[in-house]
């Protein structure tokens, strides 16, 4: 409880291209120094698409050490190692995405602990190697997806898939990463924002004190509604757009510069 008085503001950061540079695979030190700084009067929160309990990102998370965690956009929400909000996609849906997937060869699925569970897998292999030169992937039969508790899925590919899935599945939004090669598949009604407000309500402060720093479509929701909207400077467009500020890149100290010129510390 003491640490829900002492602390007024919240501060919430996107992980891929807002603090992990893909460039380097590494957390700028410029933006740990800026989280260490924020963190005697800030509430620290990791906002991102990815499941930071998984393997691959551990790592991060231990390294960053946040109060809080905003899981696979707003699916899962945890505040000071307590499950706060979680929400699974019903199996109806998942069934049909796999199925319509399958049918016009595009590849979505999740990686986990267990393996790449992913239709049409030679296309996350061609990812890869374009990526980063080489592929360690453990390919598994994506319909096991039906008997795992599946919160949200990646689609893997260009904007063509993902207008193609977004114009069959009202229900589902799927907003494209910052190198559009690839989207989050969620449902429409979960967001980044509504695991902030969430938090918001957990530690009793007002959304209006609250800064997110974002740069993919992910980000829309919660760059709109926190009390101050953050595009790092490697944003899609349409973010920069929506966003009160729009800092430098992350390769060029844009969370470290944002901090300084918004006064954060």
């Amino acid at each position: 409880m003491p640490q829900k008085e002492q602390r007024k503001k919240i501060v919430s950061f996107d992980l891929d291209m807002t603090l992990l540079d893909h460039g380097t695979w590494k957390i700028p030190d410029s933006a740990m120094e800026a989280i260490r700084r924020l963190r005697p009067e800030h509430i620290i929160v990791i906002s991102t698409g990815r499941n930071m309990d998984a393997p691959y990102s551990v790592p991060y998370r231990d390294q960053l050490q946040a109060d809080a965690v905003i899981h696979m956009n707003g699916t899962r929400v945890a505040a000071g190692g307590e499950i706060i909000y979680e929400h699974l996609m019903p199996k109806e849906k998942l069934r049909a995405l796999l199925e319509f997937a399958q049918e016009h060869s595009l590849s979505i699925g999740i990686s986990d602990g267990r393996g790449d569970f992913y239709t049409c897998p030679d296309q996350v292999r061609q990812m890869d190697l374009k990526r980063w030169g080489s592929t360690e992937r453990n390919f598994k039969d994506p319909w096991l997806l039906m008997d795992m508790p599946v919160k949200t899925l990646a689609y893997v590919g260009g904007p063509e898939g993902a207008a193609l899935m977004e114009e069959h599945f009202p229900d589902f939004k799927f907003p494209m990463f910052a190198g559009k090669q690839g989207a989050d598949i969620v449902e429409r009604e979960a967001s980044k924002a509504e695991g902030l407000k969430r938090l918001c309500q957990y530690y009793g402060i007002d959304l209006a004190q609250t800064v997110a720093f974002g740069d993919s479509m992910n980000d829309l929701e919660i760059i709109r509604e926190a009390g101050i909207g953050v595009a790092m400077g490697n944003a899609l467009a349409e973010l920069k757009a929506a966003a009160d500020y729009v800092t430098d890149r992350i390769d060029r100290d844009g969370v470290w510069k944002a901090c300084v010129n918004l006064k954060l510390f």
